[in-house]
Parts: structure tokens; C-alpha cells; sequence
């Protein structure tokens, strides 16, 4: 009971973070907000914000290790008949349905998409981000099919997925689409490059 309180004050700790830096960032600009300033507004200290946030770009990219993880459990939870399509399927979904799980107002959810987009410093952690969350994936995956994927033809697998749902991804932000758009986008680019897997049984 005790940890479930724990957790559950610690999510809503990440919440104010993200919602008080966004915040933030649309009113002073994002270079010029400091993380001290962050954590003030959310009612917590700074050694606060750097237990739940590395660096300041990390508030923006807040889901990022959830979806990992919910895609590492895809994986590693497979049913022993299940091909690698179908496990990679899984774990795309899982991820893709948690993209909007950081709940924002509408305005502050667009600036974060902007951010994203846009800025060079949260762009360079995104990709650090995205390269660790592949490296993780594609060492899950083959360790799950030792006899169909040696690492490389893993890693080519799992980054060929992750590339094509990040670049729908960053394309629909850009064009200013909705959640649910973004949503889409992401699924149908998972879905083609899904197909490459057809020929692993």
C-alpha cells in the first residue's frame, strides 16, 4: 500500500515538472528558463527535478522510458508461438497508445510538440534517447530469437521500426497535426516497416 502512495506521489511530482517547465518555457523561453526556476514553480528543490529529470531536454521527452519499458515487457512477455512480427506489433502498439500519456492542456502539449521539433538541444536528446531505447529493444529481441536474428539483423529489425515511427512522429508534429493524427501516422509507418519482417518465421 505504501509503495502504490510512493509511486503515485512521484508521478504526480513528474507531472507538475513537465506542466510548471512548459509552462515556462511559453512564457520566458526555453533557453532562458532554468531548471532552479523549474523546480520552484512546481513547489519542489532542484535536487528534486534531477531525481525525476537528468537534464532539462528529459521534461520534454518525460514518456520516453515508460514506452521503452512497455515495449521491453512486449518482448520479453511473448507467447512461445509468437512470430517476430507479431511480438514487434505489440510492442509498437504499446508503445503508440502511450504517446499521450503525460496529460496537458491543449496549448501546452502543442508548445512541447514545437519544442521537439524544433529546438537543437531537445532534438540532440531525443536522438541519444532514441539510440539508447533501440540498443535496449534490439538486445531484448535477440536474446527472444537467438535462431532467427543474430545482434545486427536485431538491431537492423528493431531500428528500422523505431525509425520509421519516429519520423512520422517529428513529420505530423511539424505539420501541426492532432494527437490522434500523430497517432495514426505512427501506426501506419509501424505497419510498413513491419512488412520487412515477413520473411522471419
Amino acid at each position: 500500500m505504501e509503495t502504490g502512495r510512493r509511486e503515485r506521489k512521484k508521478q504526480l511530482t513528474r507531472q507538475a515538472l513537465v506542466t510548471a517547465a512548459i509552462r515556462l518555457f511559453d512564457e520566458r523561453g526555453y533557453d532562458r528558463t532554468t531548471v532552479a526556476e523549474i523546480a520552484e514553480a512546481a513547489d519542489v528543490s532542484k535536487r528534486t527535478f534531477f531525481l525525476h529529470f537528468p537534464t532539462k531536454e528529459d521534461v520534454l521527452l518525460a514518456d520516453a522510458e515508460v514506452r521503452t519499458g512497455l515495449a521491453l515487457r512486449a518482448i520479453e512477455d511473448r507467447s512461445p508461438a509468437a512470430s517476430v512480427r507479431e511480438v514487434l506489433a505489440a510492442a509498437a502498439d504499446s508503445m503508440i497508445a502511450n504517446v499521450s500519456a503525460t496529460e496537458l492542456p491543449s496549448g501546452l502539449a502543442a508548445l512541447r510538440a514545437e519544442l521537439v521539433v524544433t529546438n537543437p538541444a531537445v532534438q540532440a536528446r531525443m536522438l541519444h534517447v532514441l539510440f539508447s531505447a533501440q540498443t535496449r529493444l534490439a538486445d531484448a529481441l535477440h536474446r527472444a530469437y537467438p535462431d532467427l536474428l543474430d545482434a545486427t539483423s536485431a538491431a537492423a529489425t528493431v531500428g528500422a521500426l523505431m525509425g520509421a515511427i519516429n519520423a512520422a512522429a517529428i513529420t505530423s508534429l511539424s505539420l501541426g497535426q492532432a494527437p490522434r493524427e500523430t497517432r495514426r501516422a505512427m501506426q501506419r509507418a509501424a505497419e510498413m516497416a513491419l512488412r520487412a519482417t515477413d520473411s522471419l518465421t
